[in-house]
């Protein structure tokens, strides 16, 4: 083992450490370091002088020896020193309680008799500051604000024997900022604040407050964004500035006051037509309104007041978007309730009035704004008649004939009701249908038409209408009468009553006919002495005949369907009258009166003859008025031949006769005109 090595000096630096110093040992190679303390102790082996034992108690007696190292193994400890280990340094707990100062305080080290607290610029410049004192805490005052401060402190014992130091560098807390600015954007409700930046400042919080609500914003930069703000509020604004120190001191407050808040209770009314009464609740911080009303068609107009209630103009049947903003000097309010408010639909206007039917009016108006329904109402009458559609035609039916109707369009919507106020329009239905209670006939062809008069002021037209044609007549009382009615035609007979308001329907129809016609020509013909036919022309309107032929000596007749009739039991010589109904299929009658009518004279009787040479031959008759004169006519095939007498005479003779011929000799009397009779007896003379 090597030599045993010799302790030259045995101190303390450190409070956890003793450095050693000896004479090397030849051929060792190691040593062996022993701190004993009591029944403990600390070793550490080291190459060379000097060596320190570390791990040891601060303020702490040890007892130091050495022991040489090499391969054959260890000496004996070298002769002990005695060492106290140095105190420990205070450990310091600093602060910054104002932005020119820094607290320092510590824990009361073992042994010690004071401390020692040294201050200075960590970046060298100004001066150091150094206290000593047997405290356990000391501030330094007069600092710069936000800047760092290496801070030293060491306790020393009785003796004045420093220990340990212990460093630390605390930065003084933020002065508070300069210069701060509000900017405030009403439109999204929040604040830009900013400042000075300030020395040593490492981050900045900016308090916004407002009774018990507070809003922070925190940021490492000049200038600080403060969202949702509430409107019609008033804030106070304060800046402090951090570091790791601590905080400044919060700047005086700033002001802030916000946009009012939208208005509430928005009522809108119209007072009277075509006047909107718009009001709302007063508003904190409102220092005055504004109202927005925008109709549909994209007009707008507004009202600036101070109170809390605005007047617009209106129109029927528009709809109005109302806004009302509050104003002050930070600005307008947010978008409140868009509220919107329909005007009653205006009164239809174009109002026509056209009767399709007799008891039916269609009525059409122009399309108003507004209206999604209308309805007509037409008062007159019994009652009232309704008609609802959204078109903008109605038919009224059913309406009372000569009839005035206050007929009311009305229109509606149904965010509003109706327009109340619509004048009303009257209309005058057609007069009634008379009602035809009498025809009579008043003369030739001329009939008298009664009627019901149902109708005030009205004009009566009456009309006969028939294949003969029209007629008419025209009247305003219940009365008048149809003239130059033709015989022999049937007629439909109707009354229609006129006014002003137009025209009634027609009334029932009552049949009329006229009595047949009287035919124009009459002829009677005598076929033999008793027997006369007797014929005549169509009368219009007749289906039968009845023709009398009528003397004091008798009476001839005859009722047929044909034009023509023969009349037996005729007297000759004798004057009749001569009459003729026509009667038509109904059994109306008219008599005709035709010139009197004479029967031819009598047939003379006792017609001889008598030869009177071979070419002449006398004929004798017997007359049956001396006053009738005869012609005698002689008939052959080689000629015909006649006589007349002399007044008075019944005789006559015929002279040159062919002879060897057959004659036929005929008498009749003498006619005045027409031709000869060929109906009395004949004689044959050959």
């Amino acid at each position: 083992a090597p030599d045993i090595p010799v302790i030259d000096q045995a101190y303390s630096k450190l409070s956890n450490s003793i450095t050693v110093e000896w004479r090397a040992v030849p051929g060792a190679t190691n040593y062996m370091l022993t701190a004993q303390d009591g029944d403990s102790f600390v070793e550490t082996v080291v190459k060379n002088s000097p060596g320190t034992v570390t791990g040891l108690k601060p303020a702490t007696l040890y007892r130091i020896t050495v022991r040489s190292i090499n391969s054959g193994g260890k000496s004996q400890p070298s002769p002990f020193r005695k060492v106290k280990t140095v105190l420990a340094a205070p450990i310091l707990s600093v602060h910054s309680p104002k932005c020119d100062s820094i607290a320092v305080s510590w824990k009361a080290v073992h042994m010690a008799a004071g401390i020692s607290v040294s201050l200075m610029r960590s970046d060298g410049l100004g001066r150091v500051l150094k206290q000593n004192t047997t405290n356990t805490s000391l501030i330094f005052t007069n600092l710069d604000p936000g800047t760092l401060y290496t801070i030293k402190a060491y306790a020393w014992n009785a003796n004045g024997m420093p220990g340990d130091d212990f460093t630390y560098n605390q930065r003084t807390s933020p002065n508070a900022p300069v210069d701060v600015k509000v900017a405030f954007n009403s439109g999204a409700l929040r604040a830009v604040v900013s400042w000075m930046p300030t020395e040593g400042a490492l981050t900045y919080s900016v308090t916004v407050s407002s009774g018990l609500l507070k809003l922070r914003c925190n940021t490492s930069s000049a200038s600080c964004m403060v969202p949702s703000l509430q409107c019609s509020s008033e804030y106070d604004v304060s800046v402090t500035a951090h570091n790791d120190a601590g905080s400044s001191e919060p700047t005086d407050a700033v002001s802030l006051k916000t946009i009012p808040c939208a208005p509430v209770n928005i009522s809108i009314e119209e007072d009277e037509p075509g006047h909107l009464l718009v009001s709302w609740s007063s508003i904190s911080l409102g220092h005055y309104y504004v109202v927005f009303v925008k109709s549909d068609d994209g007009l707008e107009e507004h009202c600036n007041t101070s109170l809390t209630q605005c007047h617009f103009q209106s129109e029927c049947g528009f709809t109005y978007f109302i806004s009302v903003f509050a104003y002050n000097k930070a600005g307008q309010s947010p978008l409140g309730d868009v509220l919107n408010y329909t005007t009653a639909p205006c009164c239809p206007g174009d109002f026509r009035a056209v009767f399709v039917s007799s008891d039916t009016v269609r009525v059409t108006w122009a399309p108003v704004r507004g209206a999604d329904l209308y309805e007509t109402r037409a008062a007159g009458g019994s009652g009232v008649l309704l008609c609802r559609d959204t078109a903008t035609a109605c038919s009224l039916s059913a309406l009372q004939c000569s009839t005035r109707y206050n007929i009311t369009v009305y229109s509606f919507s149904e965010a509003r009701g109706s327009s109340a106020s619509c004048a009303p329009h009257c209309v005058a239905t057609a007069p009634c249908s008379p009602e035809i209670i009498n025809i009579s006939k008043e003369g030739l062809s001329v009939i008298s038409v009664q009627w019901q008069p149902n109708n005030e002021e009205a004009m009566y037209v009456v009309t006969a209408r028939g294949e003969a044609g029209l007629r008419h007549c025209t009247s305003t009382r219940n009365s008048c009468s149809l003239m130059d009615l033709p015989c022999g035609s049937a007629f439909s007979v109707s009354a229609i009553a006129r006014s002003p308001a137009g025209q009634s329907l027609p009334s029932y129809s009552i049949p009329l006919e006229t009595a047949p016609c009287c035919p124009n020509d009459l002829i009677l013909t005598q076929v033999t002495q008793s027997v006369t036919n007797v014929s005549w022309s169509v009368g219009r309107g007749a289906q039968t005949y009845v023709t009398t032929l009528e003397s004091p000596k008798g009476q001839a007749k005859c009722h047929t369907l044909q034009t023509y009739c023969v009349l037996g039991c005729i007297i000759c010589g004798t004057n009749y009258t001569v009459s003729l109904r026509a009667i038509s299929e109904t059994g109306l009658t008219s008599s005709c009166t035709y010139q009197g009518y004479s029967s031819s004279a009598c047939c003379p009787s006792g017609v001889k003859l008598y030869r009177l040479s071979n070419n002449g031959i006398r004929v004798f008759w017997r007359a049956s008025d001396e006053t009738i004169n005869y012609n005698a006519d002689l008939h052959g095939s080689k000629g015909n031949f006649s006589c007349t007498p002399s007044s008075g005479l019944s005789h006559c003779d015929i002279t040159k006769i062919p002879c060897g011929d057959v004659y036929t000799v005929l008498v009749a009397p003498v006619t005045n005109k027409g031709p000869k009779l060929t109906f009395c007896p004949k004689k044959i003379y050959s």
